[in-house]
């Protein structure tokens, strides 16, 4: 799915824009413990109800593609003939209605996942939607394309925090606990993908709230299938990759103008408004190490070690590589952050036998917020 694919399913997920009628739950104690099942009518609900139950299902579509949302492929094999898929296909093809299958498919979840021990409620609605077609003159019409999908939440339940509520009529303050509320989804699901506007059987969407967490537990038991890298552990096994491949030559300008070319891509790729996700081929990015200053021979090395990583193939997210908002430099006592765009201002020297951090202060300091003078003659700040 890319941006715009996603987006078209997010902004059905509201009271008026969907055809969801019923909504599904388990809820389950820290003991893997069923609590209580729920089917609610979603129309006999209060507004107020509906717009809280959509907003905990809409936020399973939230964050971004390759970070937050991952790709989760079915082999051919699975989707003509397993266990995992025809649970999730019987399922949609009910319309979520069916509570045997419902059970089934709480029980697999409930057998596998942890939640260190909390509450949690596993959400599920079906939707159907007839997917528009837009011609040239930005007029829709009926494209014969009806997309049938399962979304699915689990949201950790906590227990309320004890506080002073007022008794109207005892016109006092008491002590009130709230009862267990339902916070924000931890991970989740959409199935099948919604890929080219129709459903792509082969593939599901995933939603982790936790960049680091890879949920491998649900994930084989619901999709079998290998777990996606999470994106922080992308990030800190392409940092390893590169000190590897650099070994004694890891040098402050190479790594430097690596981040700045990744925060470029990621740039021009915003500016451009491709919906499709920014990716790079690891031999993208062994040309990027050789155009920051590396041996052909360390960038070679480091594809090599991607592709054992990540594998041949692979299409790396320069976003989940690099942080496009910020460069820390950072030493064991002084921390600095510099926005990628203005990182030239900030240099590796040595003075006077000295390793330094140079700063370029031309255009003025603040020490703790208040405006101060550089004495001397050099218009550059050492750390």
């Amino acid at each position: 799915m890319n941006q715009k694919e996603l987006r078209e399913i997010r902004r059905r997920i509201r009271p008026e824009h969907n055809s969801i009628t019923h909504l599904y739950g388990c809820y389950v104690n820290g003991a893997k413990e069923i609590i209580s099942t729920l089917e609610e009518s979603l129309g006999l609900l209060t507004g107020e109800e509906q717009e809280k139950y959509l907003a905990l299902m809409k936020k399973t579509l939230s964050g971004a593609l390759g970070k937050n949302l991952l790709d989760i492929s079915f082999a051919t094999k699975q989707v003509l003939d397993s266990e995992e898929h025809r649970l999730l296909s019987a399922l949609r093809k009910s319309e979520g209605k069916d509570a045997a299958l419902r059970d089934a498919f709480y029980r697999a979840v409930i057998d596998r996942l942890d939640m260190d021990g909390e509450n949690y409620l596993i959400l599920l609605v079906f939707d159907t939607y007839d997917v528009p077609h837009y011609g040239k003159d930005g007029e829709s019409a009926d494209s014969g394309e009806v997309y049938k999908y399962l979304l699915c939440a689990v949201c950790p339940v906590k227990g309320g925090k004890s506080e002073l509520g007022y008794a109207p009529e005892e016109k006092r303050f008491h002590s009130a606990t709230a009862g267990q509320i339902v916070t924000a989804p931890e991970l989740g699901f959409l199935f099948p993908a919604f890929d080219d506007r129709a459903a792509n059987l082969y593939n599901a969407l995933f939603y982790t709230r936790d960049c680091k967490a890879d949920h491998a537990d649900f994930i084989d038991a619901i999709f079998r299938t290998e777990v996606p890298l999470p994106a922080g552990a992308q990030k800190e096994r392409f940092e390893g990759l590169l000190s590897d491949a650099l070994e004694q030559d890891c040098r402050f300008d190479v790594l430097q103008s690596v981040h700045e070319q990744l925060a470029e891509r990621i740039a021009l790729h915003k500016e451009s408004k491709d919906p499709e996700s920014l990716t790079v081929s690891v031999q993208e990015m062994g040309d990027i190490l050789e155009n920051s200053g590396a041996t052909a021979e360390e960038a070679e090395a480091f594809c090599r070690k991607c592709e054992d990583a990540f594998g041949p193939d692979a299409a790396l997210v320069p976003g989940n590589l690099s942080n496009p908002k910020r460069m820390e430099i950072q030493t064991p006592e002084v921390k600095i952050q510099v926005s990628p765009e203005n990182s030239y201002l900030v240099q590796a020297r040595v003075l006077d036998g000295k390793k330094v951090i140079v700063i370029d202060a031309s255009n003025g300091v603040e020490l703790n917020g208040v405006p101060v003078r550089i004495e001397g003659s050099t218009e550059a700040v050492t750390v």
